[in-house]
């Protein structure tokens, strides 16, 4: 180990040579008698090394703090030569260097060819978990390792899915900076075999009648607020996806009080992007109308039940049927799967129909062809669903006076 004594001591010498003191911090002392700390490190397996000062600018004593701080960073994965790149880089950083102004630039691009619901999601989780940790950081002074600490905070939630979406997102601004003459690398796309792996499966779905119908009966005993009890049920009756149901609006019911009353769900919410008309049976009708007292002064059908101008929130349908004792046993897109197993085998000759009422695109030769809506066919397959469904249900205006929770 060094003391103040012979560093006082260096003289200079015909060649540079160095002094070492412990953990990589050596003294460089050049020609001409100047003195240098730096410190030699490794990250990734990459041999780095970092200046610290001049001596006696910068005492031992000083030298072997910066040490240590340096180390606490290596051991959490950053790399301290980096992040003194990147705070030199703040002062003069411009609107589309900072990793959240690109992400939010690309953003704005991308969000065109969105639906509202994606691209408020998208940048939901940037906001939540990006940009607190990375977004004020140059994008080229984030590090792989950097990357893999956020995902890796996601993915202890747990959250595994979404760690995946957050890295690929996180790739695209990488790769719109590149586009834009910005960025000089990926690092989003290094850590992808990183991450843990997505043990996929089909969603869970109960596809007996009499079992559906005791779930149904549960999950609306539950205490919720009204708006969730009779989403769950429209859901179920309707089998639309439920991000198509979170935003169902008052202004797309048509003829509610005719003889021909329809949903149409618009394009911008349908995941084949054409719209859909979804004939309402009169249970259907029926929640709608119970309901109406409760949210008719909201846009929305099913609002949320703290803020009445959005939607229901996206976990409120999956809640109510976990809290029912439904978990991994039954979710909310599970009622599709219901239908089409219960309905094509009841109507096996009513296929195309039943596929329209489920807004499935049909491929090849016959998809291109096939356009018609069915949709006389499917009111009566919608009411025949219907009167299986809720045999012994409560009708629907005691479902929204029930428990709340």
């Amino acid at each position: 180990m060094l003391t103040d004594r012979e560093i006082r001591a260096a003289k200079p010498a015909a060649r540079p040579y160095r002094l070492y003191d412990r953990e990589g911090l050596y003294l460089q002392v050049s020609t001409t008698g100047s003195r240098l700390w730096r410190l030699k490190y490794r990250v990734a397996g990459r041999e780095k090394v970092l200046a610290l000062g001049p001596y006696p600018e910068v005492k031992l004593a000083e030298a072997r703090a910066l040490v240590t701080d340096a180390r606490r960073a290596i051991r959490q994965g950053r790399d301290p030569s980096a992040e003194r790149r990147a705070s030199r880089q703040l002062d003069s950083i411009t609107p589309l260097q900072s990793f959240e102004l690109v992400a939010r630039d690309w953003h704005s691009r991308q969000a065109l060819r969105w639906t509202p619901h994606h691209a408020a999601e998208v940048l939901g989780s940037l906001q939540r978990y990006v940009f607190p940790k990375l977004g004020a950081m140059h994008v080229n002074a984030i590090t792989p390792p950097q990357v893999l600490a956020v995902l890796r905070d996601i993915e202890a939630r747990p959250a595994i899915e979404c760690a995946h979406r957050v890295r690929v997102r996180m790739s695209h601004v990488f790769v719109y900076a590149l586009a834009c003459g910005i960025g000089q690398g990926d690092p989003a796309a290094i850590v992808k075999g990183a991450l843990s792996p997505i043990v996929k499966g089909r969603q869970p779905a109960i596809i007996d009648l009499d079992q559906l119908r005791e779930m149904l009966g549960k999950a609306e005993a539950e205490p919720a607020h009204p708006a969730t009890k009779a989403a769950l049920r429209l859901l179920a009756l309707t089998v639309v996806r439920p991000g198509e149901l979170r935003g169902a609006a008052w202004s797309e019911i048509e003829g509610l009080d005719g003889e021909a009353p329809v949903w149409r769900v618009p394009a911008m919410r349908m995941k084949m992007r054409h719209e859909h008309a979804v004939p309402l049976s009169p249970e259907a009708v029926a929640v709608i109308r119970a309901i109406r007292p409760f949210t008719g002064r909201s846009p929305f059908i099913f609002p949320n039940s703290r803020h009445p101008h959005q939607p229901l929130s996206e976990n409120a349908l999956g809640y109510l049927l976990n809290r029912a004792g439904y978990h991994n046993t039954h979710c909310p897109h599970g009622f599709r799967t219901a239908f089409s197993s219960i309905m094509n085998e009841r109507h096996g000759a009513d296929y195309d129909a039943i596929e329209a009422a489920l807004a499935h695109k049909v491929g090849g030769v016959r998809g291109a062809y096939l356009r018609a809506p069915f949709l006389e066919r499917r009111r009566v397959l919608m009411a025949d669903w219907a009167g299986l469904l809720l045999e012994g249900a409560v009708g629907a205006e005691d479902l929204v006076c029930g428990r709340r929770r």
